[in-house]
């Protein structure tokens, strides 16, 4: 029999599909959970994970052990959730997101590319597991503590740094959202990445316009984030979030001795249109009652049957 060829393009999009079915799943099994961000982001994820990135295979366990402790000399258990994105050389990249509640729909695509087990996914926000449901940076594909929004840059700013003088090669790659351009401590990162020019770090912004008070441009403008970005002296695209070959070419390009950015323009409800009844209140997704709920337990069961909407 004859293979059946598969372009990346296929696979990405595949992978991208698979995030928005699981984390559907697991927010009717939870009555709730941040849907909105995995319909947005999905393809950036999947496109990073199959196509961006250079890592290599995962060195963790397939089954996330349970919570090891805090990090310190005396805890020689304890591990790094980065463990699932290969090892640490100098010639591989590396990958810090930023937005911790987007936490499900990493686990999802850690699932959908083979780096753990769907068993894995059912540890998920129960006590005592790493599969939490804000990451932290012993969880599944972390590598970072982010905190409260807008942290990670800057730790992957001084990561990017300590890389070069080390004679790295390695890219590091830093997933956001538009909602993190709100805080002072993003665009002071950003500053200092144009100025040390480092441009092994790539940004990957999903713009879903969406915060957890509402709509970004009714709680408060940002502007346009490309402009205030090359204003900084940054390298920015605009691509739309869920095109895999506009998201992925700008990563092709050489580096220029810019920090390159891609705003990644994405629909909060993409894949997952029932969600369009819920604007502006998307953050975290509740069910009203039964028959909501009912109502995407189909569109689930539709889901697992094929690629919807591609």
């Amino acid at each position: 029999m004859q293979a059946i060829s598969t372009t990346w393009h296929e696979h990405t999009k595949r992978v991208a599909h698979g995030i928005r079915r699981r984390v559907l799943d697991f927010t009717i099994r939870n009555n709730g959970g941040y849907l909105s961000q995995a319909c947005s982001a999905a393809e950036i994820l999947a496109t990073l994970y199959t196509r961006v990135m250079r890592i290599g295979e995962s060195c963790a366990s397939r089954i996330p052990p349970p919570f090891p402790g805090v990090p310190s000399r005396t805890n020689p258990n304890y591990f790094s959730g980065a463990a699932y994105n290969g090892p640490y050389k100098p010639e591989l990249d590396r990958f810090f997101i930023s937005p911790v509640h987007c936490a499900l729909a990493l686990y999802a695509l850690l699932v959908e590319v083979g780096r753990m087990d769907a068993q894995g996914l059912e540890m998920f926000n129960k006590d005592g597991s790493t599969v939490e449901m804000i990451g932290a940076e012993h969880s599944p594909g972390h590598e970072l503590m982010a905190g409260s929004l807008g942290q990670a840059l800057s730790q992957a700013a001084g990561i990017a740094l300590a890389r070069r003088l080390k004679g790295h090669t390695g890219r590091n790659w830093v997933f956001m959202s538009d909602g993190e351009f709100w805080i002072g401590q993003t665009w002071e990162a950003v500053e200092t990445l144009v100025f040390y020019k480092l441009d092994t770090v790539g940004v990957y912004i999903d713009a879903n316009g969406q915060s957890a008070d509402g709509a970004i441009e009714t709680v408060m403008e940002i502007g346009s984030i490309k402009e205030r970005l090359a204003a900084f002296g940054a390298r920015v695209f605009e691509v739309d979030g869920h095109d895999v070959e506009a998201l992925a070419a700008p990563a092709e390009l050489p580096p220029d001795g810019r920090p390159l950015f891609v705003v990644a323009r994405t629909n909060p409800c993409q894949g997952i249109p029932l969600l369009e009844e819920r604007r502006p209140r998307l953050h975290y997704v509740r069910f009203k009652d039964e028959a909501e709920k009912q109502r995407y337990r189909e569109f689930l069961m539709m889901m697992n049957g094929g690629i919807h909407g591609a």
